[in-house]
């Protein structure tokens, strides 16, 4: 049975009577709406095209307990963001508690967010459905949750010596490449037959070449404080 149908044999009576504190009954609730909407997004359907009731339905939550969790509809699209980049965050302070291993950082970074995005495809699905033809709401928010990415990616850039001399503005400029590239190779991993494993290993090894592509040119790169320019540093 699809976790679609599982929610839906539940109904809304389950929302009033599993057992729980009121608060875990809530988050539970809230989860269900969640989970709905990914679950009806999962074809080539857009966000704006589902509509409030049929999230509910297969939820089993009537339309108006919805509104104890979400004032609409671009309310639930912007919880649905904050959702999908949390995984993300989560997987960030995961590795870094873990540790990269000392040799071959690069190919163990891409593997770790390429595997970290086949195993949410319907959280990164719904990122890049939503990136460019989404509702305005839904638009910014995804780009504040990008340049919240960038810096976050910005700060680990600035512990490895390598980058040590790089401006904070270069640090973001480098964060904000890497992290374009691994976008592009996400939408192409999310285009990618699922049975297709050739596919997925050039998408890993492309993103990899870029990454180190985008090493050598910092390794030759030197930030100037002189009016926020800087210049190549000899080859």
């Amino acid at each position: 049975m699809s976790r679609t149908a599982g929610r839906r044999r539940r109904g809304h009576g389950a929302e009033d009577t599993e057992t729980g504190s009121r608060d875990d009954r809530k988050r539970r609730t809230r989860r269900a709406l969640l989970d709905a909407a990914l679950d009806l997004l999962e074809g080539e359907r857009s966000f704006s095209s589902l509509s409030l009731r049929e999230i509910t339905r297969v939820a089993g939550i009537t339309p108006a307990g919805f509104y104890r969790h979400f004032s609409g509809m671009e309310e639930l699209g912007q919880a649905l963001i904050e959702d999908s980049f949390e995984s993300l965050h989560q997987m960030m302070r995961d590795a870094r508690k873990d540790g990269l291993p000392p040799t071959h950082i690069i190919r163990a970074s891409v593997a770790i967010f390429l595997d970290h995005v086949q195993s949410h495809r319907a959280h990164f699905r719904f990122i890049a459905k939503e990136r460019y033809s989404g509702s305005s709401a839904v638009r910014l928010a995804i780009r504040k949750e990008v340049r919240l990415w960038v810096g976050e990616v910005a700060v680990d850039l600035s512990r490895f010596e390598l980058l040590k001399r790089f401006s904070s503005e270069d640090l973001q400029m480098l964060a904000g490449m890497m992290i374009n590239a691994v976008i592009a190779a996400t939408e192409l991993l999310l285009d990618a037959e699922p049975g297709d494993a050739a596919a997925v290993t050039r998408i890993y090894e492309t993103v990899e070449k870029q990454m180190r592509l985008l090493v050598l040119g910092a390794s030759l790169w030197d930030s100037s404080l002189t009016g926020g320019n800087a210049t190549p540093r000899p080859a």
